[in-house]
């Protein structure tokens, strides 16, 4: 399943309406002639990484609000996983709100490790960076 640039605005809008700020569709198309992007789209939710020689960074994942905790945000990271790895990727990186308790829970469910903190990164939160290994 493919999303539009307008589909993943929109959901990305309902998933993050403060911190981080949500995407625009032009933010979207722009990734989406990005080479080094890759997307991930289930039915409710998508995820967005993006590979540079043998690093990934996951960028984004949402899931529609009204359908979390039924399994698409495993079957996202799994699917984003699966892909930077394809693309060559070595490690891949992400930030996430330190407040963020179900996300954080999801990356370290997939081996996801802690290896920074950037100080009130999102509006006066702290982010943590996370490391997996391929």
């Amino acid at each position: 399943m493919m999303m539009t640039p307008e589909d993943m605005a929109a959901l990305h809008a309902r998933c993050f309406q403060v911190a981080p700020r949500p995407w625009s569709a032009q933010e979207f198309a722009c990734y989406a002639q990005d080479a080094n992007a890759l997307f991930h789209c289930v039915e409710g939710g998508f995820g967005v990484v993006r590979v540079i020689a043998d690093e990934a960074e996951l960028l984004t994942l949402a899931v529609d609000p009204t359908l979390r905790r039924q399994g698409l945000g495993d079957a996202l990271v799994q699917g984003l996983c699966v892909g930077a790895k394809t693309a060559g990727a070595q490690d891949m990186f992400l930030e996430v709100a330190a407040d963020n308790a179900a996300a954080c829970a999801l990356y370290i469910k997939h081996g996801f490790v802690q290896v920074g903190r950037r100080p009130a990164y999102y509006a006066g939160t702290d982010a943590l960076v996370l490391r997996r290994a391929m």
